[in-house]
């Protein structure tokens, strides 16, 4: 038995939708292009709601306003012999209009706003199985206050 203490990745991501359209990020990964909504890692010192926020702005240029908590998620993922669990808050909230002259994250390709139908259609391309599970619950009207969150958010 390994004394290595196992340590998920904390992870955010934000599912924005506006007139029927959800906002997604097309990105490079090792795996190639993939989609995926605007999301990332906690960072050190970060609160939960501050780490959503930054990263829809990174990647997206827009600055957003989280309105729920969608959901929290385990998934656990291999990839070339690294076997990652992460632990994904994911929330549901509101962007504003990029703001000019915002630069995406390296890895951002572009942004795109694509209808559920398009979404599934993709699934190839997703960026894990997360992707569709947060539309998904997203659609059914899956919403948690933000104060569940408190000493967190």
């Amino acid at each position: 038995m390994s004394d290595e203490r196992w340590r998920p990745s904390v992870t955010v991501a934000a599912v924005i939708e506006q007139g029927g359209r959800y906002l997604l990020v097309e990105e490079h990964t090792p795996e190639g292009l993939r989609l995926n909504q605007p999301a990332g890692h906690l960072d050190p010192g970060e609160s939960l709601l501050q780490a959503v926020v930054r990263e829809v702005r990174e990647e997206t240029a827009c600055d957003f306003t989280p309105q729920a908590l969608l959901g929290v998620h385990l998934a656990t993922f291999t990839r070339a012999a690294e076997t990652i669990t992460y632990l994904r808050f994911a929330f549901c909230g509101v962007a504003g209009t990029p703001v000019p002259g915002r630069v995406l994250d390296t890895p951002i390709v572009r942004t795109l706003w694509l209808t559920p139908e398009e979404i599934a259609a993709r699934a190839a391309e997703h960026r894990s199985v997360l992707v569709q599970r947060c539309i998904d619950e997203h659609r059914a009207g899956l919403r948690f206050p933000l104060d569940v969150l408190r000493g967190m958010a």
